[in-house]
């Protein structure tokens, strides 16, 4: 059993020092995009739209190797779309999630696209305004957010980077309980966006 401690704390502080030593890039992204797929249980009279546009931005920490973080930032206006019974004046959809990165190493795609894979949690926000009052909803769900692309550099400093994700509220609110009636809420997300980066 002390041996096996020995292996797994040997390990970690091998796992950190590579992570210390390794390179690392601050990549900072504003993209823009197409939502689709997507699906709500928040109100039942809401209709939702079958693709609406999504702005936002990223920030990321990557390092050479294959780990890195990031936070994301989307919103989408007008996600919810009118429907035929009430007079929805504005709607949209904003999350904000923190996501670990596993990317392809730098060893290994040099100057080309970098591909990765991304997985992490954060708040997934609704907002509905009806003339009415009757759909109107204001709510934040905990979400999950699953996806992966490509980062490629065509300067030292400038390249695009290309995006696509799935963010969906979970069963569990954000006061930590568990309903099966909890609202859901979740979507596709396609983008593109600029990537600047820092060293």
């Amino acid at each position: 059993m002390k041996a096996l401690v020995r292996a797994g704390v040997l390990t970690a502080a091998c796992f950190g020092a590579s992570c210390l030593t390794a390179h690392a890039d601050l990549i900072f992204s504003p993209f823009i995009g197409k939502t689709f797929a997507a699906q709500q249980t928040l109100s039942p009279i809401a209709d939702v739209d079958t693709q609406t546009w999504t702005v936002g931005v990223s920030a990321s920490w990557l390092t050479s190797n294959i780990f890195g973080a990031e936070v994301d930032f989307g919103y989408a206006p007008r996600f919810f779309g009118p429907d035929r019974q009430l007079n929805v004046l504005g709607s949209n959809a904003l999350s904000l999630t923190g996501n670990l990165l596993l990317a392809v190493p730098l060893s290994v795609t040099r100057d080309s696209l970098r591909p990765y894979v991304s997985a992490g949690m954060g708040m997934l926000h609704a907002g509905i305004d009806d003339q009415a009052g009757i759909a109107t909803v204001d709510r934040n769900l905990l979400a999950l957010s699953l996806g992966g692309g490509a980062i490629g550099f065509l300067s030292p400093r400038v390249g695009v980077r290309f995006d696509l994700r799935s963010v969906r509220s979970t069963s569990r609110g954000l006061n930590n309980s568990t309903l099966l009636n909890e609202p859901r809420l979740g979507y596709w997300r396609a983008t593109i966006g600029v990537a600047i980066r820092y060293r």
